[in-house]
């Protein structure tokens, strides 16, 4: 199939690279082009704009970092509103509030355009190796339309209905569940040290009793070898990710005790200066509230 790809950043790099290999023809934007330039020389072409890429072929993915940059690429002057066919389907792959997603949705309907949302479950070394998920909501003819492209990228589709809000639901949950298991980490670990334990055998005990998953085991290890650069999930994300639970939990009426928890301990990490690193980070802010180094 031929699709266009808006945003080349690590995430959406790994995914248009996956569409590469699957064989797709894939036109490829980014405001940074040289962001660009390795994927065309693996086989993409260079779109020169959002038009263009919107263009391209029956959809176009936009994989950016937050609300205001999708909202940005879909209504600004040139943007998918204007550029993108009667018809054609905007997949959403990044992570993005309920409300933004219910307006994008409006957005695109109020044109004839198709809203798909596709947020990706897997940090970009997953996406990269084809093991990430995929949660897809959207009308299920432009969803089963798509599917070759959804399978070259993901090894694992979760279908969420016909609400584009159901996914980004899904998505955002995902995040808070993870993100809060982090942060438990990050208090144990702290626990564990303060009664001269070292970091590594509490993880052994984590990762290979009760809490033997990817989870646990790969945060676990970046904490204790304190690996925090380059960043699979920056902090400052991992942030975003938590105000977007604690504003979708207080438009529906739900309590997210530990999400405050967990959006406190991102905001002392970056306020230590460490916003690009890996969220995990936030087991560093835990030792400094602990009183260790």
């Amino acid at each position: 199939m031929r699709v266009g790809f808006i945003g080349l950043g690590r995430m959406g790099a790994a995914m248009a690279r996956r569409l590469v290999e699957g064989g797709h023809e894939v036109g490829v934007y980014n405001r940074t082009a040289e962001k660009a330039e390795a994927l065309v020389a693996s086989g993409a072409e260079a779109a020169p704009s959002i038009a263009a890429a919107a263009n391209y072929g029956a959809a176009v993915f936009t994989m950016l970092a937050d609300d205001a940059a999708v909202l940005e690429v879909v209504s600004e002057p040139g943007g998918l509103l204007a550029s993108l066919p009667r018809g054609g389907i905007h997949i959403c792959a990044g992570t993005h509030g309920v409300a933004a997603i219910h307006k994008l949705k409006a957005l695109h309907g109020e044109v004839g355009q198709v809203f798909v949302a596709a947020p990706m479950l897997g940090r970009p070394e997953i996406v990269a190796a084809g093991e990430a998920g995929m949660v897809l909501g959207g009308p299920k003819e432009s969803i089963e339309r798509c599917r070759p492209l959804f399978a070259a990228i993901a090894g694992r589709l979760v279908e969420a209905g016909a609400d584009p809000a159901g996914a980004a639901a899904i998505k955002i949950a995902n995040n808070f569940v993870l993100g809060c298991a982090i942060e438990a980490m990050g208090e144990g670990f702290a626990l564990a040290r303060k009664y001269g334990v070292a970091p590594g055998v509490l993880h052994q005990v984590l990762s290979e009793g009760l809490f033997a998953c990817s989870a646990y085991k790969t945060y676990g290890r970046l904490i204790v070898e304190e690996r925090y650069l380059p960043a699979g999930q920056r902090a400052i994300l991992g942030l975003k990710d938590a105000n977007l639970a604690l504003a979708a939990a207080e438009a529906a009426g739900v309590p997210l005790p530990s999400g405050n928890v967990w959006r406190d301990r991102l905001i002392g990490a970056v306020a230590h200066g460490e916003g690009e690193h890996d969220w995990a980070v936030m087991a560093r802010d835990q030792a400094r509230a602990s009183g260790l180094e």
